[in-house]
């Protein structure tokens, strides 16, 4: 059974239904109403002196620490007209307006939750249940925040039905939820300790491919890859950016047949630098 079939099998991957934006008040309801069930999910006392921000970063907080476990319908109706008004506020950037080259590869700087792509790649680890720190700017962390509790819930489903950890170098496919891509698409990459190793480099490339592999399965046209294994994995930046394009270019023309467009999506100013310059002579 192929990544792709486990996922397919295991969890619902049928588009999920957009609803309404908000208006400013409701929007506060929202906020006061969700933060009061996840504190009470914890038997804590919701008290409602703190800011708007301040509230918004409790509700992310206790997300990040929640364990994976249903929720009530009515919670996550609160939870999505909320996260998707945050998505369209943040800029939703269309596939229309990004730049491809001749080869279907492109680049973007910018917040990975934006993209409307078919699917954005998260760099998830070994648990692949996002990052529990409440708050923390991982990548993880960012996509499973923005997405809302399903994520979470979609994952130990995954994790359950394979009977164990997330090998480095996979890929499950989720829905995307509240983020504007339809899929989310999970790989563990590898974690440097002292130096690269050329188990390390294969691991590497193995998660480009096999996002790639689960993407065209899926029959997706379009997909983001963030900048794997760099962040606190620790594995140097501009290597890493030489190993996925080439990975990339090497299974875009080993399947010449798919039509799928790739784009490297950078945070930093130094990984836009790296990737111009590699992506130029390709």
């Amino acid at each position: 059974m192929t990544s792709f079939e486990l996922s397919q099998k295991t969890v619902n991957l049928t588009p999920y239904p957009r609803p309404q934006t908000v208006e400013e008040k409701e929007r506060e309801d929202l906020t006061d109403a969700l933060l009061k069930w996840l504190l009470r999910e914890r038997g804590m006392i919701a008290a409602f002196s703190a800011t708007a921000e301040k509230k918004r970063a409790l509700i992310r907080a206790a997300m990040n620490e929640r364990p994976a476990h249903p929720v009530p319908s009515d919670v996550l109706a609160m939870q999505d007209r909320l996260f998707w008004t945050e998505s369209v506020e943040r800029g939703i950037v269309e596939e229309g307006d990004l730049t491809f080259g001749e080869n279907g590869i492109g680049l973007w700087q910018g917040d990975i939750t934006r993209l409307a792509v078919d699917g954005i790649v998260n760099a998830a680890n070994r648990g692949l249940l996002g990052c529990f720190l409440p708050g923390h700017n991982c990548i993880d962390n960012v996509i499973h925040s923005a997405a809302g509790m399903q994520l979470r819930d979609d994952c130990a489903k995954l994790i359950a039905a394979q009977s164990r950890q997330e090998e480095c170098g996979d890929c499950k496919i989720t829905r995307a939820y509240n983020l504007p891509s339809r899929y989310v698409l999970h790989t563990v990459g590898p974690m440097i300790r002292r130096e690269v190793t050329e188990r390390d480099r294969g691991l590497l490339r193995a998660c480009y491919r096999a996002c790639l592999d689960t993407a065209a399965e899926a029959g997706l046209k379009s997909i983001a890859f963030c900048c794997i294994s760099t962040g606190v994995f620790s594995f140097p930046r501009a290597e890493a950016a030489e190993l996925a394009a080439g990975a990339v270019l090497q299974w875009k023309m080993r399947n010449k047949d798919v039509p799928i467009k790739v784009l490297f999506n950078t945070f930093l100013e130094d990984d836009t630098r790296i990737y111009k310059s590699i992506l130029s002579m390709a």
